[in-house]
C-alpha cells in the first residue's frame, strides 16, 4: 500500500504525466470493481461462480431445443431432431455434439415473458425486473451481474468478480443492458472487447511495461491526492468509488495471477482447438480459466463467431436475430450452429473434466425465442425470398449445466407449436433465484436506489426446484 500522507511538491514531470494516468488509474476506472466474499461464520467457503453465455438477438428454440417434428411445415421447418446419450432428449441436427452429452446439461422449455423488443427482452431478461420502457438498453434497474457484484466484493483482490467479453465496438455498459443503475458505476463488469482466437488480441488495461513500473507509485500518489480533494464535492457516489477503482487498478496492474487468466497462450493447442479456433470457443475457453482464477460472473457475448476475420456471409446474419430481412435463416444456423455446438459443448465438458461441475454453473440463453410460425420476405442483402422467424418472448428455450444441478432432463413444455408453456410455465426471475442460490445471495435482501428506497435483488420469482441439488430442493 501507499501512504497518502504529503511528500512535499510533486516534480513537474508528474503533472504531466496526468494524461498517461488516466490510462493507468482513471481510465481504467471505467472498468474496476469492487467486490465482497460470502462467509458463514467465519467458516471459509469454497466459492461459488457463474458462465453465462448471451445470445443476443434470440436463439429459435425450433431449430435447438424444443424441434416439433409433428408440426405442420411451416411451424417445424426442413431441420430434424436428433437422439441423445439422454432417452427421451432431443436436439437439432445440427449439435451433434450436444447429442453426445445430453446426460450433462438441463434444457428448460418453459421460461417466458412478455417484451418482443430486443431491449426490453434484454431489460427484462438480465435484470429480473419489469423494466419501465418496452424499449432502450438503459438500465432502471441494475443488471444481475452488478447485484453478484455488490453481494460478492472482496477488497484487495486482483481478479475482477465480473467480466464480460464483447466483439470490438459492442463493449458500451449499455449495449447489452449491463448497466448497474442505482448501484453505480464500480458495479460493472470488466469489459474485455475483441477477438480472443485472432492473433493479435491483447486485453486492455492489464500488466505493466518497463517504464510504468519505474513510475507507478509516483501516479498512483497523484491519483490517490485527486481523488480525496475531489470526493466532498462529489454527492453520488462516484468519487467515494474512485479509491477502489485506484487500488484496483494497481491490483490488476501488477498481479501475475489476473495477466495470466486472460493469457489463452498459456492452453494446449488441443485444448484451444477443441473449443474451436473462433471467438465462441475462445471466449468459452476465457470464461473458464477465469473462473478458476477467481472471478464469480463471467458474460460471454456469442454474437459473430468470426468478427472482423472472415466475415458474414451475404445470406447470414450478424448474431441471432434471425428475420427473412437479415438472413436466410438455414443458411445462418448451418454457418454459425457447429460453431456455437463445439464450444458450449467443450465448456461443459471442460468443466466436468476439471472437477468444477459442482461450483461452476453455466447458464446459456438470449433474450427470448422466435415465432413458431416460419416467415418468408426479400433480404436487405441477398434481394432474394428468404425464411426467417421473428421475436417471440412466449416461448423460449435455455440450457443449464454444472452448478451441482440435476442434468440431463428437460424442465417444462411447450404446446404442439411451440407457442406457449403448458407445463411448468416459468419467468427468467425463476432462473435468477436459481443462479443467486448458487451463488450463496439472499435474492430477497435489497438495495437502495437514487431516491433512497429499498429495492429487492428480486421482485418475484423462485428457484426452479427441479434444477436444484437434493440437499437443496
Amino acid at each position: 500500500m501507499f501512504s497518502h500522507r504529503c511528500r512535499g511538491p510533486v516534480s513537474r514531470r508528474s503533472f504531466l504525466e496526468i494524461g498517461a494516468l488516466s490510462m493507468l488509474g482513471m481510465g481504467m476506472s471505467d472498468f474496476l470493481r469492487a467486490e465482497t466474499i460470502a462467509k458463514n461464520a467465519g467458516k471459509k467457503l469454497k466459492e461459488k461462480s457463474v458462465i453465462f453465455i448471451w445470445l443476443p438477438g434470440g436463439m429459435s428454440q425450433l431449430e435447438s431445443y424444443d424441434m416439433k417434428p409433428e408440426a405442420p411445415p411451416e411451424y417445424r421447418g426442413i431441420l430434424r431432431p436428433i437422439r441423445t446419450n439422454v432417452r427421451g432428449i432431443e436436439v437439432c441436427e445440427l449439435m451433434p455434439m450436444h447429442a453426445k452429452i445430453a446426460d450433462k446439461y438441463a434444457i428448460i422449455r418453459s421460461i417466458h415473458h412478455d417484451f418482443a423488443d430486443h431491449g426490453g427482452g434484454h431489460k427484462r431478461f438480465l435484470t429480473g425486473r419489469i423494466p419501465a420502457t418496452p424499449v432502450g438498453t438503459v438500465n432502471d434497474a441494475p443488471a444481475v451481474s452488478s447485484i453478484v457484484m455488490r453481494k460478492l466484493k472482496r477488497p484487495g483482490n486482483g481478479m475482477p468478480t465480473c467480466v464480460a467479453g464483447t466483439d470490438n465496438g459492442r463493449s458500451g455498459i449499455d449495449v447489452f443492458a449491463f448497466g448497474p443503475a442505482y448501484l453505480g458505476p464500480s458495479a460493472t463488469p470488466f469489459m474485455v472487447s475483441g477477438d480472443p482466437s485472432a492473433p493479435d488480441f491483447q486485453v486492455q488495461n492489464i500488466g505493466l511495461t518497463p517504464d510504468m513500473e519505474t513510475r507507478l507509485e509516483d501516479r498512483m500518489h497523484l491519483l490517490g491526492g485527486m481523488d480525496r480533494l475531489r470526493r466532498d464535492a462529489d454527492k453520488s457516489g462516484l468519487m467515494g468509488a474512485m479509491d477502489q477503482f485506484s487500488q484496483r487498478a494497481f491490483d490488476m496492474l501488477t498481479s501475475d495471477e489476473v495477466r495470466n487468466a486472460f493469457d489463452l497462450s498459456k492452453e494446449p493447442a488441443k485444448v484451444r482447438e477443441r473449443y474451436g479456433m473462433h471467438a465462441y470457443g475462445q471466449r468459452g475457453l476465457m470464461a473458464r480459466r477465469l473462473v478458476e482464477a477467481g472471478a464469480r460472473f463471467v458474460t460471454m457475448v456469442w454474437e459473430n463467431p468470426n468478427p472482423g476475420r472472415t466475415g458474414i456471409p451475404k445470406n447470414c446474419c450478424y448474431n441471432w436475430d434471425s428475420h427473412a430481412v437479415n438472413c436466410d435463416m438455414y443458411a445462418d444456423l448451418r454457418w454459425r450452429m457447429p460453431c456455437y455446438d463445439q464450444a458450449l459443448t467443450a465448456l461443459i465438458d471442460d468443466i466436468y473434466a476439471r472437477g468444477l461441475d459442482k461450483d461452476v454453473m453455466i447458464v446459456c440463453t438470449g433474450e427470448f425465442g422466435r415465432t413458431p410460425k416460419i416467415n418468408s420476405q426479400i433480404g436487405t442483402q441477398t434481394g432474394v425470398m428468404q425464411p426467417g422467424r421473428d421475436h417471440w418472448p412466449q416461448s423460449m428455450s435455455l440450457l443449464v449445466s454444472g452448478g451441482g444441478m440435476r442434468t440431463g432432463q428437460i424442465v417444462g413444455a411447450t404446446n404442439n407449436k411451440a407457442e406457449y408453456p403448458v407445463e411448468r410455465p416459468m419467468s427468467p426471475n425463476d432462473l435468477w433465484a436459481t443462479v443467486y442460490t448458487h451463488l450463496g445471495i439472499n435474492y430477497d435482501d435489497s438495495f437502495e436506489d437514487f431516491q433512497g428506497r429499498p429495492m429487492p435483488i428480486l421482485p418475484f420469482g423462485e428457484p426452479i426446484r427441479e434444477l436444484l441439488p437434493a440437499s437443496v430442493a
